[in-house]
């Protein structure tokens, strides 16, 4: 389904419509290109290359950095767990403390298809900077109860797209 979406091919059937819906295929090809789009914007390179394109030089940044771990130079991502001694100082990252005092404000319309709700609740919870329960999220659409976004966002942890905690509130 993914790949019928993803060549623009209508979902003919209500076999298709079906399995789309169930197997969230479109909020997977969502994710598909939010992925792409953030690994091209990650490597200044155009939104539009092929896909052969994007491989080559993804296989040769890997070249690249496989070169530079046999010299002895290593990038870690997370120097906390990987290398504690190489750990970097804390940054205070500005605006963080105001968005977070801002509180839940209506972001708008709850949207009409499944992918976009998925997409609007992974944005919501992520963009809050702290931990929101459903009832939160859903007050951050108009007229949304939290009955029907508990399962949107269950889902979305299931997923491992969000973090549920033990005090059952979603972080990002």
């Amino acid at each position: 389904m993914v790949e019928k979406l993803r060549a623009g091919q209508p979902l003919a059937t209500p076999k298709e419509q079906t399995i789309n819906q169930q197997g969230l295929a479109s909020v997977v090809l969502s994710l598909h290109q939010q992925l792409d789009a953030a690994v091209a914007a990650a490597y200044n390179w155009p939104a539009t290359l092929p896909k052969p394109e994007l491989l080559a030089r993804l296989v040769a940044l890997n070249h690249a950095r496989a070169q530079e771990e046999s010299a002895g130079h290593v990038r870690y991502l997370r120097p906390a767990y990987q290398a504690p001694e190489l750990q970097q100082s804390q940054l205070a990252l500005p605006g963080s403390a105001a968005k977070a005092a801002a509180g839940p404000a209506a972001t708008g319309p709850w949207p009409l298809e499944l992918a976009a709700q998925m997409q609007a609740l992974r944005d919501a919870v992520q963009q809050a900077g702290q931990p929101l329960s459903a009832a939160q999220v859903a007050a951050r659409f108009k007229r949304t109860p939290a009955t029907k976004v508990q399962p949107l966002l269950a889902t979305l942890a299931a997923l491992s797209l969000l973090r549920e905690t033990e005090e059952g509130v979603f972080a990002g």
